[in-house]
């Protein structure tokens, strides 16, 4: 690991859980490119003529001390109002869903593709599976994500610890969850097979993190709920997900290595059940959805520790719908409940164009606030 600036220090030893004065930054993912090239002090125009180059001034200017998911060319698929493209996706309305030649028409659809399609190509994948290679990938791709970064902004693990997932992306929601509530064997056999495979890669994650020295925190990012709850009873996720879930992160449990969950929605039923598999903390409150954060700051992981949390001012109602001094009032909130150690601040999710720019720029020099006095 390269040398690291008292901001990156900062974010590691809060990483760790350390008693440290300043609250560190985490990315500020924002999306309109007028902002970002405002506080990055470039050119109009210059997001769009070198992305990377704009972005990542953006994140220094802000002062980001912590940083997980590296996506700086992620805002050009916005324009000033939203998404540019036009084609729409398995979950975004699209009238006709095609998987691999097959018309997804149905949840028996869904089941045909998965017996016949699917599920030999996990298994094919499985019996090749390189775990020298898979290390050798993840400590590369860490570290020239790191060496871009450069010493002021540590580079934390995103994405690759693997687990069973939803295939609503594939197959859109109505026939995919027809399909869990008809047909929950198949699901299952869905879910045990990514387990499989998972439990091969988070092998492979597990040693890449000691053998590439990379920081100890993960984020693991999936919508498992929406604004009511979970997208299907929690008691069948009990059957039939969370064993498979719970098995394939094994490898990482014997580590030091925090893993928190990113939390989309009202998750609050998932919450203690993802604690009990060894979830160390979380990032990403949607508090107008029912996650109560003063509550889920005063639990313990399994081993009666307190959690790693990254509290964000609310990119769904304060940032874009509040005044300067509701953001002042909700990063005060943040720190006041959040944890002793183990705390980041930054927004709650990506921020999104026409969010005001006063409440943004409040926000910026809140971060500064804290990074430079934490509580006091």
């Amino acid at each position: 690991m390269q040398v690291m600036t008292d901001t990156a220090r900062l974010a590691l030893d809060t990483i760790l859980q350390k008693p440290v004065k300043g609250i560190p930054s985490w990315m500020l993912h924002i999306m309109e490119h007028s902002v970002i090239e405002r506080i990055a002090g470039a050119a109009p125009g210059s997001y769009k003529r070198a992305p990377e180059a704009t972005y990542l001034a953006m994140q220094h200017a802000i002062g980001t001390c912590l940083l997980d998911q590296y996506i700086p060319k992620n805002p050009l698929t916005m324009a000033d109002l939203g998404y540019e493209r036009q084609e729409k996706g398995a979950t975004e309305g699209t009238e006709r869903i095609v998987v691999d030649g097959l018309l997804i028409d149905s949840p028996e659809a869904v089941v045909e593709h998965l017996e016949r399609i699917v599920f030999p190509q996990m298994r094919s994948e499985i019996a090749a599976f390189d775990e020298d290679g898979q290390v050798e990938a993840i400590i590369s791709a860490e570290h020239a994500i790191q060496q871009e970064l450069g010493p002021a902004i540590l580079k934390s693990g995103y994405a690759f610890v693997k687990f069973p997932r939803f295939a609503y992306g594939t197959y859109g929601y109505a026939n995919y969850f027809m399909a869990y509530g008809i047909y929950p064997e198949v699901l299952e056999r869905h879910f045990c097979l990514q387990g499989d495979l998972a439990l091969l890669l988070n092998r492979a994650a597990a040693r890449a993190f000691s053998e590439g020295s990379l920081p100890p925190l993960i984020r693991l990012d999936y919508d498992i709920a929406d604004s009511r709850g979970t997208l299907v009873d929690p008691r069948s996720l009990d059957r039939i997900w969370l064993p498979h879930f719970a098995r394939c992160l094994q490898p990482l449990l014997g580590t030091d290595v925090r893993m928190i969950w990113h939390c989309d929605g009202n998750l609050m039923q998932m919450v203690p059940r993802l604690l009990e598999v060894g979830i160390r903390g979380f990032q990403g409150f949607q508090y107008e959805d029912g996650m109560d954060y003063e509550r889920i700051c005063g639990m313990k992981t399994r081993d009666g520790d307190d959690l790693l949390i990254i509290g964000g001012a609310s990119v769904t109602r304060t940032l874009p719908f509040g005044k300067p001094d509701d953001v002042k009032r909700e990063l005060s909130w943040l720190v006041e409940h959040g944890p002793r150690t183990g705390l980041f601040l930054g927004g709650s999710s990506s921020i999104t164009p026409g969010t005001p720019w006063e409440n943004i720029r409040t926000l910026i020099e809140g971060l500064q606030y804290y990074r430079e006095h934490g509580r006091s």
